[in-house]
């Protein structure tokens, strides 16, 4: 067994890719995706479903490893509202040489901040720095130095 991807259904699923190829150095995995048809209708449940998107690369990886699957429905609800402690999936988490600098891309690129930086000592871990930001569809992602 073994991992291979996270999806995050986006509002504009270029734009948020465009976002993470930037900030993250996230790479392109082709093809691009433009799925429909009965069966993603009978696989999603969703009556008409028509999704766009594209795999991401993560970083650190090699050309087998893990990706980000950025995908955009032809029709979707309004997200909720961002918060830490919503249920569901909590964050995505780097690791980064230098969380002030990571932090300004995000910010330039459109993302935000949802608290600050912060330096704790972890009994049996080490000391980490670490911060949750957010990409520009309000997704949260925590950016870690040990």
């Amino acid at each position: 067994m073994k991992y291979v991807h996270t999806n995050i259904v986006a509002e504009d699923w270029r734009r948020l890719a465009g976002f993470y190829r930037e900030v993250f150095g996230c790479t392109p995995v082709p093809p691009e995706r433009d799925l429909s048809g009965r069966w993603l209708d009978r696989a999603t449940g969703i009556e008409g479903a028509r999704i766009r998107g594209v795999h991401l690369r993560l970083p650190g990886h090699s050309e087998n490893g893990p990706t980000i699957e950025i995908f955009q429905y032809n029709d979707q609800p309004e997200r909720p509202e961002t918060f830490p402690n919503r249920p569901g999936l909590g964050h995505l988490a780097f690791a980064v040489e230098d969380i002030e600098a990571v932090k300004e891309a995000v910010l330039e690129a459109g993302g935000g901040m949802v608290g600050e930086v912060v330096s704790v000592e972890i009994h049996g871990v080490g000391s980490i720095e670490f911060a949750y930001l957010t990409d520009p569809e309000g997704n949260i992602l925590e950016v870690q130095r040990t």
